[in-house]
């Protein structure tokens, strides 16, 4: 969705919060009984839900040391696997003119859909926009568990696990071929915390880092993680893969 806003900056907390908000008000207006579906119950056999979006970006704004700019034109993007949800999205996009990203803005210019990538070789390459995130079982080498919630970072112990479970579990939520692999991670990024919100408006801040990983897979399945996004909580902007 290309915008423009009479903002000049976003504050941090406001850079991915506001996001999922935003996705459940245009399904809410475009398709509600599915909408109300997802927030409660998720989709599929574990409950999962299977949208994503990324950070507003700015192209032409210059930068300035420790502040999110939003000067000039913007862009911001939506994902999903299932059709009927971007169809809700489409129907509700259509008739409202201006985006609420939190206390900002953004007046739409034009909205344009975006198809995943075929991958017809089954084998696809991702890089992600914003951190992916992924928690482990807080245990030490004993087995033992040492922490309540433990977040795991790429390269440390379990992420690779981790994560390839985390694929599997939403291959099996879209009822498409599970057999995805993780090949390999060829870029990590600086740890990165953003503030997002949860269930009920409740917010906090979840740490991860940007990757860029191999993936193998049926092409289906490849195509449908492209439009979903990598690791836990992508419903909130994290893990998401710029199309």
């Amino acid at each position: 969705m290309a915008f423009h806003t009479g903002a000049r900056e976003l504050g941090w907390d406001e850079v991915l919060a506001p996001g999922r908000a935003l996705c459940y008000g245009l399904l809410e207006r475009g398709v509600p009984v599915l909408g109300a579906r997802l927030h409660a119950a998720g989709w599929g056999p574990h409950g999962m839900v299977p949208f994503g979006y990324g950070a507003p970006v700015f192209p032409a704004a210059r930068r300035r040391r420790g502040v999110y700019v939003a000067d000039g034109p913007g862009v911001v993007e939506l994902g999903n696997p299932l059709l009927e949800v971007v169809e809700g999205w489409a129907a509700a996009l259509a008739a409202v003119p201006v985006l609420a990203w939190g206390a900002t803005a953004f007046i739409l210019d034009k909205v344009e859909a975006v198809k995943a990538p075929p991958f017809p070789a089954g084998q696809a390459v991702f890089r992600t926009a914003t951190p992916v995130v992924m928690k482990s079982s807080g245990r030490d080498e004993s087995w033992v568990r040492t922490r309540r919630q433990a977040w795991c970072l790429p390269g440390e112990p379990e992420w690779d696990a981790y994560i390839q479970a985390n694929l599997r579990r939403k291959a099996e939520t879209l009822g498409v071929d599970p057999d995805v692999t993780l090949e390999g991670v060829s870029w990590v990024g600086p740890k990165r915390s953003f503030a997002v919100a949860g269930s009920g408006g409740a917010r906090g801040k979840k740490p991860g880092a940007c990757v860029e990983v191999a993936l193998s897979g049926a092409p289906q399945t490849l195509s449908a993680l492209h439009s979903w996004g990598l690791g836990q909580a992508n419903s909130t902007g994290m893990g998401w893969i710029s199309a």
